[in-house]
């Protein structure tokens, strides 16, 4: 078994690392890449979809971003305790139709000894955007580091 640092138990720092970390993977795009952060069977729920196992979790990610084109996400811990932490986090993204949307959500995590999530709950609302309205401008990939967190964009 491979370990994915920092580990259990999570401080307020660390768990600020691990959730940096998990925002610029899921920022790749690349659904191999971010089931590697996930137990083998590694439990999912994800709007009204509930699935386990890496295999899933790569079907799942690679429909999502074949629709949600452009996506940028940001996250933000929420709280931390000893082997769960709470995030909530925005993405701004378009569909094929070139229509805008910002999607709020939280997400529970919690995770086994190597630090692999094995349970992932999240709960996610859309909104239609006008281009005008959009505030993550960065050049697909991870978010910049100079670039305002959800707190400092008064989301």
């Amino acid at each position: 078994m491979s370990s994915r640092p920092p580990l259990p138990p999570y401080s307020p720092e660390t768990a600020a690392q691990k959730t940096r970390l998990a925002e610029d993977a899921w920022n790749s795009r690349d659904p191999e890449r971010v089931s590697l952060a996930y137990s083998e069977d590694s439990r999912w729920r994800n709007r009204a979809e509930f699935f386990s196992g890496r295999p899933a979790i790569v079907a799942f990610l690679t429909r999502k971003w074949a629709r949600e084109l452009d996506y940028r996400l940001i996250k933000e811990l929420w709280a931390q305790h000893d082997d769960r932490i709470a995030v909530r986090f925005v993405y701004e993204w378009h569909d094929d139709s070139g229509q805008w949307f910002r999607s709020h959500g939280n997400e529970l995590w919690e995770f086994d000894a190597a630090g692999l999530m094995r349970r992932r709950e999240a709960s996610i609302n859309d909104r239609p955007l006008a281009e005008a309205e959009r505030l993550f401008h960065w050049p697909l990939g991870p978010r910049p580091a100079g670039h305002p967190g959800l707190t400092e964009l008064g989301l």
